[in-house]
């Protein structure tokens, strides 16, 4: 017993400045289980400087001054840590049959299919922020921030009818390094290599690429106050040489609930990051990568991209949807719905 209490004595003799300097010391995960251990350290874990601290080393985005504005309005470092560390995570992947499917009507009135007009008229495109940061190997590589959707003006405009997309490289516009390239070599990690050829081989290079890039992809909503991750973190898949053999499309993404929006219930959120081999070792210089796109896209289980209109609703939806810190439960809610998916294009009942 006296083994046991002797730790809580000990830090009680310390002082509060020293727990903090252990505390700013911690990443996110660790700190949150920190403030659970005792009564100091749940004080002092409170401390907005700790999670700003925490963001920043996460999020590298979150060091811009506007984007730090944008936190402290929507409540806090602590909050958003909150929201945007844990993945989403569909449930209703595991709850969805392809007769379910066919139970809505062939032909959808405009009314049903769009909802509710007003709610949608409370979604404004400027109130929604992308913030974007790219990892490899642990390092940042790329940070994006994006205020509102491009190109999103007028209700009646052709962005609200026809496939939404946006394409980071392009519309982020706000951001100070917006025109610098984002490249990676093999001083960033990547292994050599001599040629194509030999890569087409091996695949050491996409297999370095697959296990090494860590995306996150966070959309905040300013009027609603409310945040989320929607990237998977790791990569759910992707393609070599693709449209060339110098090309790799890796694809990140999310499930996301489309209840009352669309007639497949859940959609998914593809995020895709495509770098091209610029250099290789054969040609005397380090083997280097350009990113060349780096874009989101909402896709129902019939293959078909969801529209401006519908996108806007979803991505309201999916900010206050279930998270999980488990990553396992994230990748079993992705691959369930691709599941779904195949099955849905196929015209099979999922039993």
């Amino acid at each position: 017993m006296a083994m046991s209490v002797a730790p809580v004595e000990s830090l009680a003799s310390l002082s509060s400045d020293l727990f903090y300097d252990i505390l700013r010391r911690l990443d996110g995960p660790t700190l949150a289980s920190a403030a659970c251990s005792c009564a100091a350290f749940c004080s002092i874990s409170k401390e907005e400087k700790l999670w700003e601290n925490v963001c920043s080393s996460m999020w590298p985005s979150t060091n811009r001054e506007d984007v730090k504005s944008l936190i402290s309005s929507i409540g806090g470092f602590r909050k958003f840590y909150a929201d945007c560390f844990p993945l989403i995570v569909n449930k209703e992947v595991t709850e969805y049959h392809w007769n379910k499917y066919l139970e809505y009507p062939e032909e959808w009135t405009e009314a049903e299919y769009y909802g509710d007009m007003d709610e949608f008229e409370n979604i404004s495109p400027t109130d929604f922020v992308s913030v974007v940061d790219i990892r490899y190997k642990d390092k940042p590589v790329c940070s994006k921030v994006l205020w509102g959707i491009p190109n999103a003006n007028g209700f009646n405009g052709w962005f609200y009818n026809c496939p939404f997309r946006i394409d980071l490289l392009t519309f982020a516009t706000r951001d100070d390094d917006s025109d610098s390239e984002v490249t990676l070599s093999v001083s960033d990690g990547l292994p050599p290599i001599s040629s194509m050829e030999k890569e087409r081989k091996d695949g050491k290079l996409w297999k370095e690429l697959c296990d090494g890039l860590r995306l996150s992809w966070i959309v905040v909503n300013k009027k609603i106050k409310q945040a989320a991750n929607l990237s998977s973190w790791s990569p759910l898949g992707g393609q070599r040489h693709w449209p060339t053999d110098k090309d790799f499309v890796i694809r990140f993404g999310s499930v996301l609930p489309a209840k009352d929006i669309l007639p497949c219930q859940v959609v998914e959120c593809i995020l895709i990051m495509k770098f091209r081999v610029i250099r290789t070792e054969g040609e005397g210089v380090q083997t280097t990568l350009k990113l060349t796109e780096l874009s989101m896209q909402l896709e129902d289980m019939e293959g078909a991209h969801v529209n401006g209109r519908n996108s806007l609703l979803i991505l309201k939806e999916a900010l206050s949807c279930c998270r999980s810190k488990n990553y396992s439960e994230v990748l079993e809610s992705c691959h369930l719905y691709s599941k779904s998916a195949k099955r849905v294009k196929r015209g099979e009942d999922e039993e």
